[in-house]
């Protein structure tokens, strides 16, 4: 056990966790330089899904040990990434009879871009420092 309380990860671990950090990435490079938007190359796009499953398949081993914190942050940005992609999409769906929709959608999808981005850089930052990354309130 370290200092800090948790259990040292296995190093192919750590190495594992900068690959899906990576496969986040080229989502959302994906989705900036591509005809999608950011957001969505990123919860549609197979690198995220692959990383995503890689995330639920290693969690077991990165249990105990500060990594758990990096699978469980990469986790929650897909699925929150993903269910603000439908919040964001159904109500201004819903609004663009009144032509507000498509500011919903398209500042809505660009914020949530830039959150994506955000989540997936800070992330691994803190992974290259060894840091784990903090609990959900």
């Amino acid at each position: 056990m370290s200092s800090t309380g948790y259990l040292e990860p296995d190093p192919s671990l750590v190495t594992l966790t900068h690959a899906t950090y990576a496969l986040h990435a080229l989502g959302l490079a994906i989705g900036a330089f591509g005809a999608s938007t950011v957001v969505g190359a990123f919860v549609f796009g197979w690198p995220s899904i692959i990383a995503v499953i890689i995330n639920y398949v290693k969690k077991g081993e990165a249990r105990g040990t500060w990594l758990e914190s990096h699978f469980r942050w990469q986790i929650r940005t897909f699925w929150y990434a993903l269910a603000w992609v439908v919040l964001i999409a159904l109500v201004g769906g819903l609004l663009t009879i009144v032509l507000v929709g498509f500011a919903i959608l398209w500042i809505g999808l660009f914020l949530l871009g830039v959150w994506a981005i955000y989540r997936i850089a800070r992330g691994w930052l803190a992974l290259r420092d060894r840091r784990p990354m903090p609990l959900p309130n």
